[in-house]
């Protein structure tokens, strides 16, 4: 007997779960994102016609960019591997820049590619070396200068 469409749905999402971490938002998202693609490409099937992926979309639908960015990893939304930090060698595999990135998920400009503890250790290490005392020293006598 062929399984159902559920069935199937719920081995895919198990499988997945086995692989990596999820939290309880995702699972319900990519449950229902695995079964609606089951569900049309079954109803293709039927049909006889050709099911295609939209134009632009990408291969992680199932998580908000804004979720993307997690304490201990970063998640790429264009291929779902996780990262400490999304590169720029890795953006440009997916002919992206980290300004191109930010601007296709809705990120802000001056948020960071990368996991929020890393973000934080890098704030900490920057101010214990002085850097903001000292930018404002620089940006002080620029401003004197004119």
């Amino acid at each position: 007997m062929a399984k159902s469409l559920v069935e199937m749905t719920a081995e895919i999402i198990q499988s997945q779960i086995s692989s990596k971490q999820m939290n309880l938002d995702e699972i319900k998202v990519a449950l229902n994102d695995t079964f609606q693609t089951l569900k049309a490409l079954q109803d293709a099937e039927a049909t006889g016609a050709d099911v295609e992926q939209p134009e632009g979309a990408s291969t992680v639908p199932f998580l908000d960019p804004k979720k993307s960015i997690q304490r201990n990893k970063i998640i790429c939304m264009e291929c779902g591997q996780e990262f400490k930090m999304l590169s720029p060698k890795h953006l440009s595999s997916h002919g992206l820049d980290s300004r191109s990135y930010r601007k296709k998920y809705g990120l802000s400009a001056r948020q960071p590619l990368c996991s929020k503890a890393l973000s934080e250790k890098r704030s900490q290490s920057g101010k214990e070396r002085g850097l903001p005392e000292n930018l404002r020293k620089y940006l002080d006598s620029r401003s004197a200068k004119k």
